[in-house]
């Protein structure tokens, strides 16, 4: 089982900045599994004529070529890659983009803190356009932060080398959120001091955990005056 999250209050009033994903940290990864796994191999089976079934297998290959590179998270790729309109679709299925739970009440409790508030996301800037129109998170960070102003994903050094220089904190003072284990652990590697895993990214589908990293489920776990127990 994965190590509950525990930070003690001198070390959460040491925190400089918190950074936050927002794909399976702040956002429900529901809408992606969706989008991903079923809009778009039925809009692709549609396009191409062909089966349902020869779609995912042909999706599934491309996905397995380019996961965990900037690729993976560029719609202008996936638009030239498979001849579809990635942003319009994303569009077409907004509604369906949601908050998890407890993330509105975590971020109005960080906004009002002396931290710096920065979302670390792997998001296109397009992706992350459409889904701060439909959550208007936005409000609550200091500043937005895309992997692909930096060419670099988030699973990369150099990401976390480029990040550091432009917020101008360590990275040793930062707490860093994220639902993905090789994420969390290229951070941990780059001086990252807090890293900690979100438990349940799709709240549709059961939790998971990393023995090896600290983790909670909801987001207001983190706060270290327990106001949301």
């Amino acid at each position: 089982m994965a190590r509950a999250f525990t930070l003690k209050l001198e070390d959460w009033n040491a925190v400089e900045a918190i950074l936050l994903d927002m794909d399976g940290t702040l956002l429900d990864l529901a809408f992606d599994n969706h989008f991903w796994k079923e809009a778009i191999p039925a809009i692709y089976a549609a396009e191409k004529g062909i089966s349902l079934e020869q779609s995912r297998n042909d999706l599934g290959q491309h996905y397995e070529e380019h996961y965990g590179t900037l690729n993976w998270y560029c719609t202008d790729f996936w638009t030239d890659k498979l001849k579809l309109d990635i942003i319009k679709h994303k569009t077409d299925l907004a509604d369906k983009i949601a908050l998890r739970p407890g993330t509105k009440e975590f971020l109005e409790y960080i906004s009002d803190s002396d931290k710096k508030v920065l979302l670390v996301t792997n998001a296109h800037p397009e992706t992350l356009r459409v889904k701060l129109e439909q959550t208007k998170i936005d409000q609550y960070f200091d500043a937005l932060y895309s992997s692909h102003q930096f060419k670099q994903p988030k699973e990369s050094p150099v990401f976390w080398a480029k990040l550091e220089q432009e917020i101008k904190t360590p990275l040793s003072n930062c707490l860093f959120v994220d639902d993905t284990e090789a994420i969390l652990i290229q951070a941990q590697q780059s001086g990252v001091k807090h890293v900690v895993m979100v438990e349940q990214p799709d709240m549709s589908m059961p939790a998971r955990s990393v023995e090896s990293l600290r983790s909670v489920n909801l987001l207001t776990e983190l706060l270290p005056t327990n106001k949301y127990d």
